[in-house]
């Protein structure tokens, strides 16, 4: 423990020895932190009482080593006796705790409503829990073979590590494994000073992009992704094998362990492929099975990686899995950095069938898998904990009831930051598990799609107070009932994507009493097809609420993708294009979703339907509308509701596949754009639609319940994100509520505090 003291001319010696006795007192008893605390400490004995934070002066008493040792005690403590009126706290005292198995807590570790089981950082001091290993070693490379490889000029920068000698190879780390990404399992990584390098890739930047996949071969891998069509051909159509432009891989001596990673078909849609081999005469280049599982499309975007002549830059690196060497070009001089490989495999803390236990201060990294993962159980929560540089995901909760995670800090995860399950579908019944006041950024390192800041299933969840941002994919996805997604804040998301959303949910008509109320949605941007919404109801998404949220250049923003029984009201769109879209895309593109015949039916929609048994309680009692859906025209997108908002500076709404103001209820909103609607009989991917702006007499007819305006409806200050509406403004006068825009994103509590963005 660090202690600073004022620096006095005048202080009384006395007074100062007394102030520091004091607070060593206060560092070594347990007593004054908690009459039921027990320590943990990497100085510490598991054949101490565990009872003081520090060894005593005779070292014949302090705190223990392991935490199995705390988890032995407090069981044994349980059985002999209640559990004291307050609970027991577990510090943890400051140090980096290397783990290789495990931490696992069951239902015999549970505390109780009243008195639970809290395992924490000691106050004021830094606790790693690490899957990682710290390497050194680091050569000069002397292997001639090796330095054929690499072009001379970088022979000095890059250095060479015995893997084996360090007994990672032996291990079983990396013996008789070769490097894989398939089924999203990530391989040892390498970090420089607490930063992800990159394995050896070309190009090092940007991508390259499939100069052509010939339709001919011994036999049709893929048939291709019907009804879509690119370049005449069904999208992804492949026979094995595409060609490529560049005269790189000309130079690579091996073959056998390059990898590529692409967008090969849709900019939604991202794997790593391993290459089976490269026919540099005709330049194609053969993937090995198994292959992904969109196919392979002229045009699309790529890059090959794993590749030791490619070791060309700072911060790359290359593993030789069959030797244990490792290379790798260090951004800056080796010997003042630190350099640490991921390990550990399994979770680092496992909380199974547990109640009322907090995790609370902790940090979390180097996991090549979960840091915690929460499973069933009652109440239990991880608070100011801080997951960073780690695999695929940073927290699971499954299932249980009042889980959650609060006022963490999550960023450099390789796949997602948070999945978050819990309740019954068929019974509707909710688990009331949350995620909130979380710092969420960096995440998709690795997997770059499919990999949100939080997904969240199940019935009855929240999402709260969470600040999202910075990532390549979507923010957050959700399927199920009854959740709710609020004060939240999330910007500069899809960054290398298209078709995605800020918040997403998808193809599935029972999901619904979904509410996405008072977030602040901004700076959206997606540069791939289709582009980015902020809220994206996909596919028949339907019943769901979207109220009271502000959207600030927020790309598409509100969008509702062919379902009904929707409802967008009292929000506040600025500088949208649009603000808001509805398609009626059963009519159009999407009718073979409702033909059971087709060939091309790969709807669940029926199914997912009969799977909660949609025709009797509690369905049939809380979403009556599904009783009539098949009798009612369920293709057109009926009852949706656009309602009390504020629309300024950007485009209204766009309204395609035939759609009109008689299918969709559109009233009392106050429209400030300079264009009011855009439509068109066929998709939005169609250039043949009709642009209305303000003053085209006939569609502001058409629009007549709606109130329009040239000027600024009330904004404070828009340049500085000053989104609340004065006093004044007309938008009162048709019903809109003021939103609680004050209270919109991270919030200071006892784990939180500093809010410096």
């Amino acid at each position: 423990m660090k202690i600073f003291l004022p620096k006095l001319k005048l202080f009384n010696s006395k007074i100062l020895f007394s102030v520091f006795v004091f607070l060593l007192l206060y560092r070594c008893s347990s007593e004054k932190i908690t009459n039921n605390a027990l320590f943990i400490a990497p100085s510490g004995n598991d054949s101490w009482s565990g009872k003081l934070a520090e060894p005593n002066k005779n070292e014949t008493d302090g705190p223990y080593a392991t935490f199995q040792k705390a988890q032995e005690t407090i069981r044994e403590s349980k059985k002999i006796d209640n559990l004291p009126a307050d609970g027991i706290t577990v510090y943890v005292c400051e140090g980096y705790y290397s783990i290789s198995k495990t931490i696992k807590l069951t239902t015999e570790d549970s505390g109780e409503k009243n008195a639970p089981i809290t395992w924490c950082s000691y106050p004021g001091e830094r606790v790693v829990f690490s899957g990682g290993k710290t390497i050194s070693g680091f050569m000069k490379i002397r292997d001639a073979e090796i330095l054929k490889r690499i072009e001379k000029i970088y022979h000095d920068s890059i250095l060479v590590c015995d893997l084996q000698k360090l007994d990672i190879f032996d291990n079983q780390k990396l013996k008789s494994k070769e490097l894989t990404f398939n089924s999203r399992k990530l391989p040892m990584e390498l970090f420089f000073n607490d930063e992800a390098m990159t394995l050896a890739r070309y190009p090092n930047e940007g991508w390259l992009k499939i100069a052509d996949v010939p339709q001919f071969g011994e036999e049709l891998i893929y048939k291709g992704n019907l009804p879509h069509r690119r370049f005449g051909i069904p999208v992804g159509r492949h026979y094995g094998r595409f060609k490529y432009e560049n005269e790189r891989p000309e130079r690579w001596h091996k073959t056998e362990d390059i990898w590529m990673h692409g967008y090969w078909s849709w900019d939604w849609s991202e794997t790593y492929n391993k290459i089976e081999k490269i026919d540099a005469i005709k330049k194609e280049i053969y993937p090995a099975a198994p292959y992904n599982g969109t196919g392979y499309t002229k045009e699309q975007r790529f890059y090959f990686l794993n590749i030791l002549e490619e070791l060309d830059s700072p911060g790359e690196y290359y593993i030789n899995r069959k030797t244990g060497k490792l290379y790798f070009w260090p951004p800056e001089n080796i010997d003042k950095g630190e350099v640490t490989v991921s390990i550990m495999e399994e979770p680092l803390l496992v909380l199974e069938n547990t109640s009322y236990i907090d995790i609370e201060g902790i940090t979390f990294e180097y996991s090549r898998s979960t840091a915690v993962k929460i499973i069933g159980g009652n109440s239990n929560k991880i608070a100011g904990c801080v997951f960073r540089n780690l695999g695929n995901m940073a927290v699971i909760i499954d299932g249980g009831e009042k889980n959650g995670i609060l006022s963490c800090d999550i960023y450099g995860i390789a796949g997602s930051g948070i999945q978050l399950t819990g309740g019954d579908r068929k019974t509707l019944t909710p688990a009331n598990n949350y995620a909130e006041n979380n710092h969420i950024y960096d995440f998709g390192r690795v997997f770059r799609t499919y990999s949100p800041a939080i997904n969240i299933n199940g019935v009855g969840n929240r999402l709260s107070h969470n600040y999202i941002h910075d990532s390549p994919h979507a923010g957050v996805l959700f399927g199920g009932n009854e959740h709710i997604l609020e004060f939240n804040e999330i910007h500069d998301i899809a960054k290398e994507t298209g078709d995605v959303g800020a918040f997403y949910i998808g193809r599935n008509w029972t999901c619904r009493g979904n509410i996405i109320r008072y977030n602040y949605f901004h700076h959206l941007f997606g540069p791939g097809l289709h582009g980015v919404r902020a809220v994206y109801l996909d596919d028949f998404t339907s019943g769901t609420t979207v109220f009271g949220n502000v959207f600030y250049k927020a790309g598409r923003a509100a969008f509702i993708g062919g379902g009904r029984d929707n409802t967008i009201e009292n929000n506040i769109f600025v500088e949208c294009e649009p603000s808001i879209q509805v398609d009626a895309r059963g009519l159009s593109w999407a009718k073979y979703c409702f033909d059971k015949s087709s060939k091309l039916y790969v709807s669940t929609l029926f199914d997912l339907m009969d799977e909660v048994n949609f025709s009797q309680p509690p369905y049939s009692e809380k979403y009556p509308e599904l009783l009539t859906l098949y009798d009612d025209d369920p293709a057109v997108p009926k009852n949706n509701k656009v309602v009390r908002n504020v629309s300024f500076g950007g485009r209204f709404i766009d309204l395609y596949d035939g759609i009109n103001f008689e299918i969709v209820e559109v009233k009392d909103n106050l429209i400030g754009d300079p264009v009011i609607l855009r439509e068109s009989e066929e998709t939005d991917q169609s250039d043949n639609f009709q642009i209305c702006k303000y003053g085209d007499v006939e569609t502001m007819e058409k629009m007549k319940g709606n109130k329009f305006l040239k000027e600024n409806p009330g904004f404070k200050d828009i340049g500085k994100g000053k989104f609340q509406l004065n006093d004044n403004s007309p938008a009162y006068e048709l019903g809109f509520k003021k939103i609680p825009i004050e209270k919109i994103g991270l919030y200071s509590d006892e784990y939180r505090k500093s809010l410096q963005k």
